[in-house]
């Protein structure tokens, strides 16, 4: 990969990261601890390991260090959430699972929903060695009488943990588990960015998962080998005596860089080359490191990148903290920096603070100088006080900074360079560069925004409300148009759906506190899940377009959205033109009296209304279906009939306005006015009906004859209008929602009196009598809307703001614990010898 565009070959962009680890369930905890120089290595007493079935021998035996770095709650799933039985989440490693919700997660932080992502998504994954099945199932006697033990190997082998985060995620990109030992995950980022560079997929999942049973654990120390004695990792210093044991689990989302351009996505860092080697045999053991060939894959990724060495800031090392690896590493690093500079480049390891994840080691890492790119800020290296002599660091280019510091920036964008070494000689490193500047929109026009929530139970929607609040009251530069958009296009659709419209993020925090505990309430109540898998309520409603007609108009209604409404205006716009030759004057002054000034002085006219409430309801119509809600069907009272039929494509516009005139020049609507009517009407080209609609006349379907006949429009001049039994027949059938689509609540209340259990009816301006916002009750019902599950164009929605997907709070799993042990509860002790 070659980020100069003019190679031909561009950088990949960071889009989504996720994970949970030691001391941090979320990326945000991840990297305060970072920051903040936290060590998360957790220590037992003896009776907490026995409790968790170590045998007393084993924990009471000398070379016995009760430390590790442990993931809390690795035991618990949302086996609901997944269409899972219990039976299936029990008998699946737990390393499945929790890489399934983290690749959920790192989804969602994208910003992008797989069901509507206009692309391929791939997952390249590796995990640690599964000790569920053996240590676990096999001694289990449930298991063994299972049914299901016959089928386990799906929910247990490495083979298919890449696959089962595809099929429970929705993606049909290449999905491919990566195996290479310690630097499994690191390997999986480099495979999925030369996918992305070759086009097999347009977004890529990378990472890796590591956990041990029993979930509390120590590790025994032997001479010479991996882990630290005294339960510390202290990597580059002189009493460095190994790493510790750590679990967790990281994902990265990757996309081309001009297709997350493109989509406005949130960048956190570049990747502007990668490679991968292998030690061949030239080195003292299988699992010996190699100088030679870690000098080699840095020096190739950093050739690949055209980075020069001078510009990297910043080293996360591979950093075991061994006597033997640690000198080794560095003495690669110099010879592949080969510079005479000395001193200019940090490094550190994330093994200090959370210990070695294994598969999971290399993601840890790239997740932390991703972070320390996105907050220009380098971490510091705990447990680091005198330099390991052996590095000989002072006549290399690096330096170990023992606290957070700012990342000034220079005259080349901030870099970074991320290894990782698997024992048997796979090699990987990764340079990271800092996200392009982003170009914050000046936000116009809309004063009020929508946020919406989904949710699978009444518990989760309390818990999302809950965490985004708790997120944009730590994150005061979000900007909440980001913020809803996010939500809006980025998040999967659940049956439990809510929405508030908010002016500001002060405001919305306070509605989300408000929802959360509405929620937490009913949560107490409610029982059981609202599905059996994750693809949650994909809608399907349909929509009924009620038209009032003139009888509901009044002065200034829509003011406020042609003000803040570019479609809208622009269709008001377009019909004041049409009407003017027909008027004398500019409609818009009769429509918006309070604020519309023109040279045209308007005395009484008949016509005026009518043509005022034609091109008003026309405008909220199209208004309304450039948000993607467009009508099944439709009714129109009285002229209200004319925008439904010109809707329905049986007139044009410019003919719709002239018939709409001429009505109105009909006071007394004689037979002989009729005749004349219809003449009007004749003059125009019209088509049979694309969209079914109602006939006032006959208070049922309108038929293609009777739609283009000029004597049936006649009728409507002097036959009562049968809207009672035109809403009868709208009503009749079920799972529809009504909205009246003009001023006011006219037709909508009088189809809830038809019909008392009538489907969700709705307004699109407030009743004059009201205070209510225009703009505000017009978002409302977007969200009552989409809340009875009919789908919004999001896009078009937020039209020419083009607002940015951020970082907000993932969906709040709902989990149980599921876990099957051993029937003895004990574990056997691995060679130890019980001592006198």
């Amino acid at each position: 990969m070659n980020a100069r565009q003019d190679d031909g070959v561009e950088p990949i962009a960071v889009v989504g990261l996720a994970g949970r680890f030691p001391g941090a369930a979320t990326i945000d905890e991840f990297w305060r601890n970072q920051r903040d120089g936290v060590e998360s290595v957790s220590r037992f007493s003896a009776q907490e390991l026995i409790d968790a079935g170590w045998p007393p021998q084993m924990v009471a035996h000398p070379d016995y260090v009760p430390a590790s770095a442990v993931l809390p709650g690795a035991d618990l799933f949302d086996a609901e959430f997944f269409g899972y039985s219990a039976i299936e989440a029990e008998i699946s490693d737990p390393q499945q699972r929790i890489f399934a919700e983290c690749a959920w997660h790192v989804l969602e932080d994208t910003g992008h929903d797989p069901s509507r992502f206009a692309g391929a998504i791939g997952v390249y994954a590796g995990c640690f060695a599964n000790k569920y099945l053996p240590l676990n199932l096999s001694a289990n006697t449930k298991f063994r009488q299972s049914s299901l033990a016959f089928s386990a190997r799906t929910y247990n082998d490495k083979d298919f943990l890449a696959t089962r985060a595809a099929y429970l995620c929705n993606l049909r990109g290449p999905a491919i588990t990566v195996q290479t030992a310690c630097s499994t995950s690191l390997v999986a980022v480099h495979l999925a960015c030369q996918a992305l560079l070759n086009y097999e997929c347009d977004m890529a999942l990378a990472g890796g998962v590591a956990l041990t049973v029993p979930l509390v654990s120590g590790y025994p120390v032997v001479a010479g080998g991996l882990f630290a004695p005294d339960g510390h990792c202290r990597p580059f210093d002189a009493a460095a005596g190994g790493t510790v044991p750590g679990y967790g689990v990281a994902i990265v989302a990757l996309r081309r860089l001009r297709d997350a351009l493109a989509d406005a996505d949130h960048i956190r860092a570049l990747i502007p080359g990668s490679a991968v080697n292998n030690d061949g045999s030239a080195k003292f053991g299988y699992s010996a490191p190699s100088v030679q060939a870690q000098a080699e894959v840095i020096a190739t990724a950093q050739a690949v990148a055209a980075v020069a060495p001078e510009t990297v800031g910043y080293i996360e090392a591979h950093g075991t903290a061994t006597p033997f690896g640690d000198p080794i590493e560095v003495a690669g690093l110099a010879q592949a920096f080969d510079t005479p500079e000395r001193g200019f480049c940090a490094l550190g390891s994330v093994k200090a603070n959370i210990g070695h994840l294994d598969a999971a080691a290399g993601v840890a890492s790239l997740a932390r100088a991703v972070l320390a790119l996105e907050h220009g800020e380098i971490p510091p290296s705990i447990n680091f006080d005198t330099p390991n002599p052996a590095l000989r660091l002072d006549r290399t280019p690096f330096y170990v900074p023992t606290t957070a510091r700012p990342w000034p920036v220079g005259a080349t964008p901030r870099r970074a360079g991320v290894s990782s070494f698997g024992i048997g000689g796979t090699n990987a490193h990764v340079v990271l560069e800092e996200a392009p500047p982003v170009q914050h929109n000046a936000f116009g026009g809309r004063g009020a925004q929508l946020l919406v929530l989904s949710a699978r139970t009444e518990q989760a929607v309390a818990d999302a409300a809950r965490n985004l609040a708790a997120h944009l009251d730590r994150n005061e530069d979000l900007n909440l148009v980001d913020v809803c958009y996010t939500l809006q296009a980025g998040r999967r659709r659940f049956p439990l759906r809510r929405h508030l419209v908010c002016r500001t993020r002060t405001e919305a925090i306070a509605a989300l506190r408000t929802l959360s505990a509405e929620h937490e309430e009913t949560a107490e109540q409610a029982a059981g899940g609202a599905g059996k898998h994750p693809g949650g309520d994909t809608g399907g409603r349909e929509v009924i377009f009620l038209f009032p007609g003139s009888a509901a108009q009044h002065p200034d209604a829509g003011a406020e959205i042609y003000r803040s409404e570019p479609a809208f205006a622009e269709q008001v716009d377009r019909c004041a033109t049409l009407l003017r030759p027909r008027l004398g004057y500019d409609v818009r002054q009769l429509l918006f009296p309070s604020t519309w000034r023109g040279p045209d002085e308007i005395h009484d006219d008949s016509r005026g209304v009518p043509a005022a409430a034609f091109c008003l309801q026309w405008a909220l119509a199209q208004l309304w279906q450039s948000w993607g809600v467009r009508p099944a069907a439709m009714l129109g009272h009285g002229d209200g009939e004319y925008v439904a039929a010109c809707l329905a494509g049986v007139l044009d516009l410019e003919a719709a306005l002239d018939i709409t005139v001429a009505r109105a020049n009909i006071a007394d609507p004689s037979d002989s006015q009729r005749a004349e009517f219809a003449t009007v009407v004749a003059r125009y080209e019209r088509k049979p009906p694309q969209l079914p609609y109602i006939s006032g006349v006959t208070g049922t379907w309108i038929s293609p004859d009777e739609a283009m006949d000029p004597a049936n429009w006649a009728r409507q001049l002097g036959e009562p209008m049968r809207l009672a039994e035109g809403l009868r027949e709208l009503v009749s059938r079920p799972g529809r929602v009504l909205l009246e689509v003009g001023p006011g609540n006219a037709l909508t209340s009088a189809a809830a009196v038809q019909h008392s259990t009538a489907e969700r009816a709705l307004t699109s301006l407030p009743v004059p009598a009201t205070t209510s916002s225009e703009s505000t009750h017009l978002l409302d019902t977007v969200g009552a809307i989409w809340q009875a599950a009919v789908e919004i164009d999001w896009v078009g929605f937020n039209g020419s703001a083009r607002p940015r997907r951020v970082p907000v709070p993932g969906y709040p799993f709902q989990r149980r614990r599921y876990w099957l042990g051993p029937d003895s509860g004990r574990y056997e002790p691995m060679g130890y010898e019980e001592t006198a």
